[in-house]
């Protein structure tokens, strides 16, 4: 079951300092349409599993992994009989990083890598990595995890992009502007609390207004609009954990221009207004304790 939902909300409950979890399922369990800030890393080892993620269907078959964007709206639906660990890790921390930042924004809500893939080895030994650091929770193991989990969504971001071409149309060469884009979102991520319009990026990136919401559009599946509103969305939710910040301040600092405008787009994005968010989210969700020794045979395995 999921210890703590409010809403759609998930509260990660990582049971310590640490900010990382490890669950083993092997029982028939469903999961119902939830949210949470961690990413979510989940590895088939018996039977399969199916993901729905935004209103897309994703079908796993035994030995595939499943990466969720953090803030990805996604239901879990296990068959009768199967096995599967799901790797929970909290990477707010790491979004100062543009490059990881970047990594967020291109990669789909879902991303599913099977044994045919290229990458598929890779991301299999560093999973294999986390889980055995996580067993043993020696001296620096979060440092080693987290290392690894970053190594993941690096290869994930540099594979998506090179698959990008395979996806476009001839009339719109995302491509060769992959390097421009990259920087324009780096931009956005770094301003996105200022009044930033479509005119002005588009002007920044050397294109006309049209031609770049068509590339923007293609490069990171998002359109300007929703992509500014979502990175300033990300950024009140910080504010909303420190309750110095009263909501109005934290929709102005936010880049917002009313608090009725950022209530209304808080709404549409999580399900609930920010006092709301506010009140259920607590930092205490992101403690955890020393890791499990031997995960695999917790009595009725730790739940999700």
């Amino acid at each position: 079951m999921i210890e703590h939902l409010d809403g759609i909300f998930e509260r990660v409950d990582f049971r310590g300092k640490k900010g990382i979890r490890i669950n083993y399922l092997d029982t028939c369990e469903n999961f119902p349409e939830h949210w949470h800030s961690p990413v979510e890393m989940i590895r088939v080892v018996q039977g399969g599993y199916q993901i729905t993620g935004n209103g897309k269907h994703y079908l796993l078959e035994e030995g595939d992994i499943a990466i969720i964007r953090p803030g990805t709206i996604h239901a879990l639906e296990a068959p009768k009989n199967g096995e599967r660990v799901i790797y929970l890790a909290d990477v707010e921390a790491m979004r100062k990083i543009a490059d990881f930042e970047m990594t967020l924004t291109i990669l789909p809500d879902v991303t599913v890598v099977s044994g045919t893939d290229e990458i598929y080895k890779k991301i299999q030994g560093y999973l294999d990595a986390v889980e055995e650091e996580y067993r043993l929770g020696e001296p620096f193991y979060e440092t080693l995890i987290y290392s690894y989990i970053v190594k993941v969504l690096g290869i994930l971001g540099r594979y998506e992009l090179s698959r990008q071409p395979e996806n476009m149309t001839e009339t719109i060469p995302s491509q060769k502007h992959g390097k421009i884009l990259m920087d324009v979102c780096n931009y956005i991520n770094e301003h996105c609390t200022e009044d930033l319009t479509l005119g002005q990026i588009a002007d920044l990136a050397g294109f006309s207004k049209y031609y770049f919401t068509r590339i923007f559009k293609d490069f990171t599946h998002d359109s300007f609009y929703h992509y500014l509103n979502g990175k300033r969305i990300s950024y009140a939710q910080q504010l909303l954990v420190n309750r110095d910040y009263s909501v109005t301040e934290v929709a102005l600092r936010s880049g917002f221009s009313s608090l009725p405008a950022f209530i209304r787009m808080f709404k549409q994005w999580k399900d609930c207004t920010p006092t709301a968010f506010r009140n259920m989210y607590s930092l205490d969700c992101m403690n955890c304790m020393k890791p499990e020794k031997n995960y695999k045979n917790m009595s009725a395995c730790e739940k999700k």
